[in-house]
């Protein structure tokens, strides 16, 4: 088995709305479904090889669908991706700011959804791939992405993302994310001058989740994170680390997020510290 992962920074103009670039390229592997876990961010992969084969839920009868680049809203469930064992590409993680400056579309018209990746960019989708493809070097290839993304940044500039999220839910997002969720959304509310009603209205509207699922989202994100380390804690003491009630409270959580449970899950990817 091989497996090669680089992680690169985008451009500083870009990092409102991007985060790290990450390369990956797994060989010899055995053959199964990656479960693709709901995150903080929306997702783009470009594959590098053979197309992305991919459903938006695991084991629950999704039909499978093929994409040679594919983008994510915010999820409340995992996606599966089916894989012969080996899986190369790149993948982009976007903030809802970075929905509206790439995309041109708040991130609440992509939750729950995977969109081919033209359907978005356009023309600029095809010439990505090509010239991904082409790059013969991680760093050739982050620079392909800087460009391009920066492209559809000046080109939606007018738009201006900031200003048309609202200052309330940018503020709201970013409280949440730096508690990972483990903050009351009353007390959210409050920092930001909005009854706890009004602030779920504007948020969902924005970024097609509730700011209490959204919480945990992150939540999971951080127990997830810790759970893929070669050396990870007991359940029972990572649910306490991450603010769970306890061990079954996760378990909970988990199935809902995963499809599996905690010992599914980890039985099951093959990936599992892969990068």
């Amino acid at each position: 088995m091989e497996e090669h992962t680089a992680i690169g920074n985008p451009a500083p103009a870009l990092r409102p709305y991007v985060g790290p670039y990450v390369g990956f390229d797994f060989r010899g592997f055995p053959a199964g479904v990656h479960c693709g876990p709901p995150s903080r961010a929306l997702t783009a992969v470009i594959s590098l090889s053979e197309p992305l084969e991919v459903a938006s839920g695991v084991d629950d009868g999704s039909p499978v669908t093929r994409f040679g680049g594919v983008a994510g809203g915010l999820m409340c469930r995992s996606v599966a991706i089916h894989h012969s064992g080996r899986q190369h590409g790149v993948q982009v993680s976007l903030t809802p700011l970075g929905a509206r400056a790439v995309y041109a579309v708040p991130a609440a018209a992509l939750a729950h959804q995977l969109v081919p990746l033209d359907e978005l960019l356009g023309t600029s989708a095809a010439e990505l791939a090509d010239r991904l493809r082409a790059a013969t070097t991680w760093p050739a290839r982050f620079t392909v992405l800087d460009e391009l993304l920066l492209r559809a940044v000046v080109g939606n500039a007018d738009r201006d993302p900031a200003h048309r999220m609202g200052a309330q839910v940018t503020g709201a997002w970013r409280r949440l994310v730096a508690a990972r969720g483990r903050v009351r959304i009353d007390a959210v509310a409050a920092e930001v001058g909005w009854s706890r009603r009004h602030l779920t209205d504007r948020f969902r509207s924005e970024l097609g989740l509730a700011p209490k699922t959204f919480a945990r989202v992150l939540r999971f994100e951080h127990a997830h994170d810790l759970a893929t380390v070669h050396d990870p804690l007991p359940w029972a003491d990572l649910a306490t680390l991450c603010g769970y009630a306890d061990q079954a409270h996760l378990a909970r959580e988990w199935r809902e997020f995963t499809g599996r449970s905690p010992t599914a899950w980890r039985r099951g990817e093959v990936l599992l510290g892969a990068g």
